[in-house]
């Protein structure tokens, strides 16, 4: 970063000189950390969308391009042309392995799969139409109470054994927290399969009839892991590096990052379009609700469409339509009438004009929702797929924070407007 710049911000007749740092991609970052003590200031930035709350090397959104950058390789490169545990690497060590790099930690994760036995007893303790996300939670946060030589974080070695066990069960912990769900025995992990293929296995099969896995589902399903493994600073992301700024062990970081993602306008946001397609019902019933959401008046908003930070395309979305495409076309099911409406939606916002002006275009949330319906998995499953997915982006997030000398413990301020100070009057008085 350079710091030749600086702001000048007048306060009271005093000016305080803020310097101007330079990010190698994206806008100048004035630094504020010195306004409380010399101006007696604080800033106020709801949802801190104008602020830079750390230093990262990991990933770059430019949301105006329509860009998204993992360690400088472009998203869409990725997705196409490398499969997860790749990218897992180079999300967590900064640059891509060599073939015998790749081949020791892909062996490395592989023989963490199996989870400690007495782990399986906690998934009885849930009632069995807990959703998945509430398992996830509980069972993720427990890994710290079973794998106690991974916890110490001033250790490099145990931070190290310790990301490694997490991207390596959490498929397997989402594949029972689903096996839970329906009544199904846990299937244990298969090491001879790959990520994608050995999460399908443990979702599908049974004690009594086999699962093979198809080649383009594992392919699709390995693209979805690749597209939400990390995306910078979001709500979730920003939970694991609040939590682990007070030095919380990295298991009880990564459950805190779970329980962020549950929200609707997170990682929530697949299973509300698909529950938002099926409460449309059937294609004759879309200009309904196309007048709905123009409408301002009229609370109900298009799931699916659209994005926060992206302002002309999601560029996730151009890969996950692709293998929506190729999954449909191999499950046959192009006649369901939820993805008849998908379709339509889908074709309604590349062409109207208030969609166009508005930027709702089909967002990675739409195509992945139906992707994951057509695989055969519930809704209450989408959410805990993301969570694997993103699992390696909190994990090199939290990781990069740690070894950072400038740590410290997150503590956001406040704009005070309740009352001011008072006496007690005891209750007789009153």
């Amino acid at each position: 970063m350079a710091d030749s710049k600086f702001a000048k911000l007048t306060i009271n007749d005093k000016i305080i000189e803020l310097p101007i740092h330079s990010p190698t991609a994206g806008p100048d970052v004035v630094d504020i950390t010195k306004l409380y003590a010399e101006g007696d200031v604080f800033t106020y930035d709801p949802g801190f969308t104008s602020t830079a709350s750390c230093e990262s090397t990991i990933t770059f959104i430019a949301g105006a391009k329509g860009e998204l950058l993992y360690r400088g390789y472009p998203i869409d490169q990725l997705a196409e042309q490398s499969h997860y545990l790749e990218v897992c690497y180079l999300l967590l060590y900064g640059e891509l392995p060599s073939k015998p790099e790749l081949i020791e930690f892909e062996t490395r994760v592989t023989n963490h799969t199996m989870l400690h036995d007495q782990m399986n007893h906690l998934f009885r303790g849930f009632r069995r139409d807990a959703h998945p996300m509430a398992i996830m939670c509980g069972v993720v946060g427990a890994l710290s109470a079973f794998y106690h030589d991974s916890i110490d974080i001033s250790d490099q070695d145990q931070r190290e054994i310790a990301s490694i066990r997490m991207i390596a069960k959490i498929p397997t912990i989402a594949a029972y927290a689903y096996k839970y769900s329906i009544g199904q025995p846990f299937i244990y992990p298969d090491n001879n399969l790959d990520y994608a293929s050995n999460f399908l296995r443990m979702c599908f099969a049974t004690p009594t009839e086999n699962y093979e896995v198809n080649p383009i589902l594992a392919k699709a399903m390995d693209r979805i892991f690749t597209l939400h493994a990390d995306h910078e600073q979001n709500a979730s992301t920003s939970t694991v590096r609040l939590a682990g700024s007070s030095g919380a062990n990295p298991f009880a970081c990564i459950a805190a990052g779970i329980a962020c993602l549950w929200g609707p306008a997170h990682g929530g946001a697949n299973e509300a379009c698909l529950n938002m397609l099926r409460e449309i019902g059937t294609v004759d019933r879309i200009p309904e609700y196309i007048a709905r959401a123009k409408d301002k008046s009229d609370p109900f908003r298009l799931m699916g469409f659209g994005h926060r930070v992206y302002k002309n395309f999601d560029p996730r979305a151009t890969v996950m339509k692709e293998s929506a495409d190729e999954v449909l076309e191999l499950m046959g099911i192009e006649n369901n009438e939820t993805l008849l409406v998908a379709k339509a939606l889908e074709k309604i916002a590349l062409e109207d004009p208030y969609f166009i002006d508005k930027k709702l275009y089909p967002n990675v949330d739409f195509y992945s929702g139906i992707i994951l319906d057509a695989m055969g998995f519930p809704t209450s499953m989408f959410t805990p797929i993301f969570a694997m997915s993103r699992t390696v982006g909190w994990i090199a997030q939290w990781k990069e924070m740690i070894a950072d000398p400038k740590l410290k413990i997150g503590r956001p301020r406040q704009l005070y407007t309740g009352a001011i100070m008072r006496d007690y009057i005891k209750p007789d008085n009153r």
